[in-house]
């Protein structure tokens, strides 16, 4: 039936039914027709009802202000209440002491363990054996995990007064997570605020000499199963699905901070392997101990597959070390030397790969805003220069800009070695490329 077809039959339906009522209407008043008498006789008042209060108007609750953030503490107090908190509220193991694993805690917003992380496990694994002697603290491991364990997240980064990731870092925010692989829940949280100065955010050694950062999801999924969940979630499966390669690459870190080169390259490549290996980590791992084992050949090859993801996740952060307010690279070799093969596999990838870059300079928020928008500009501009010196197919297929100290990672305003990625030098495809 067609749409002006049933619109038809609606009225005419309605008319009928119309048509019903009113000759029930005429029916009903001519059997109540009152005989004379009744017209004649004197008729008492029917009584009027009292008008009635419309009801209250029902007026929904105001939603319930935030709660306000955990003050800021000592490091160690913080430490402590955190830690204490989420063994406390912890559901108790079922029988006998219960094995728990620490899944090495990182910064929020990069990804990177530093010396602060490392002292909070340290002082986790202190407050476990001196307070809960129910639980049996163990390295994170292929062969631990198969025990379907508890399992401890944690963040820590610096953030605003407002728990942000913008602006001005006034203390660090530290969240602290477990996890039931056995329920595959999340069964205990904290959250504490530890000063600013307190905290040395000095990256391992394994993350200092990475030269490239950009997004990972492996690293995502486990801050969203720290900062993103509620006691009762389930516990993130892109996080459970990445724990095989994750405690690989743990152990790989812990070889390469403690100088086992071969030791640390080996763990990579077996990491690289499993299902969730094609991660920043694992490359710039194989990388970096490639590089420390003298092997140039193989070490320029893993830089390239380095890029390679860069490319793929769209975003690729390069750690170039420039001269304070220039736009030089710094002299020491142990940091530059490295600098022109970088540069001539960024190109010939860029250029294999038919891309367009956006080339984007970043400083630290130390000095005035409009200075770091020009310093960054002009690093952004040599990088620029340096691309198209070693591919000349890349001229016209590049573009600087400078983002000052607008889109800090870090942002503590340190200028050392804790925040040398607000000073990076990031690449980014440009869609489409013409």
């Amino acid at each position: 039936m067609t749409k002006n077809v049933r619109f038809t039959h609606r009225i005419a339906s309605s008319t009928v039914r119309a048509g019903f009522a009113a000759a029930g209407l005429i029916v009903l008043m001519v059997g109540c027709v009152p005989r004379q008498e009744e017209v004649d006789s004197p008729q008492k008042p029917t009584p009027v009802a009292a008008p009635t209060a419309p009801p209250p108007a029902v007026v929904a609750p105001a939603p319930a202000p935030p709660p306000p953030p955990p003050p800021i503490l000592a490091f160690d107090e913080a430490v402590s209440n955190a830690a204490h908190r989420v063994f406390t509220t912890a559901p108790a193991p079922d029988s006998g002491p219960a094995m728990i694993v620490i899944d090495p805690l990182v910064d929020g917003m990069t990804g990177y363990q530093s010396k602060a992380t490392k002292s909070i496990q340290d002082r986790i694994v202190g407050v476990v054996k001196h307070d809960f002697p129910q639980y049996a603290v163990q390295r994170i491991t292929p062969e631990s995990l198969k025990q379907r364990p508890r399992i401890l997240v944690g963040t820590f980064t610096p953030v605003n007064a407002q728990m942000k990731t913008t602006g001005e870092r006034e203390a660090y925010r530290f969240c602290l997570v477990m996890g039931d692989l056995q329920t595959g829940k999340i069964v205990a949280k904290s959250v504490a605020r530890a000063r600013i100065d307190d905290a040395d955010a000095t990256p391992t050694a394994a993350f200092a000499d990475s030269p490239v950062w950009t997004t990972d999801p492996s690293v995502e999924a486990y801050v969203a199963t720290c900062q993103a969940s509620k006691v009762g979630d389930p516990i993130k499966p892109e996080y459970i699905e990445g724990l095989l390669a994750a405690s690989l690459i743990a152990e790989a870190m812990d070889a390469y901070d403690d100088g086992h080169y071969s030791d640390a390259l080996d763990l990579f490549k077996t990491a690289r392997k499993t299902s969730a290996g094609d991660q920043l980590r694992v490359y710039n791992g194989i990388y970096l101990s490639e590089t420390k084992l003298g092997h140039s050949e193989q070490a320029a090859a893993a830089f390239r597959d380095v890029v390679d993801y860069g490319l793929r996740k769209k975003r690729l952060a390069v750690k170039f070390l420039f001269r304070p307010g220039s736009v030089r690279f710094m002299t020491d070799n142990k940091f530059s030397g490295t600098y022109g093969m970088w540069l001539q596999q960024i190109a010939s990838e860029t250029s294999a790969s038919h891309e367009c870059l956006q080339v984007t300079g970043h400083t630290s928020p130390t000095g005035p805003p409009a200075l770091n928008d020009s310093l960054s500009l002009l690093r952004a501009e040599y990088i620029q220069s340096r691309l198209e010196g070693d591919d000349p197919a890349l001229k016209k297929r590049t573009v600087a800009a400078g983002a000052g100290s607008r889109e800090n990672l870090i942002g503590t305003g340190k200028d050392d070695t804790t925040d040398v990625l607000d000073r990076r030098v990031e690449l980014k495809p440009i869609e489409p490329c013409s």
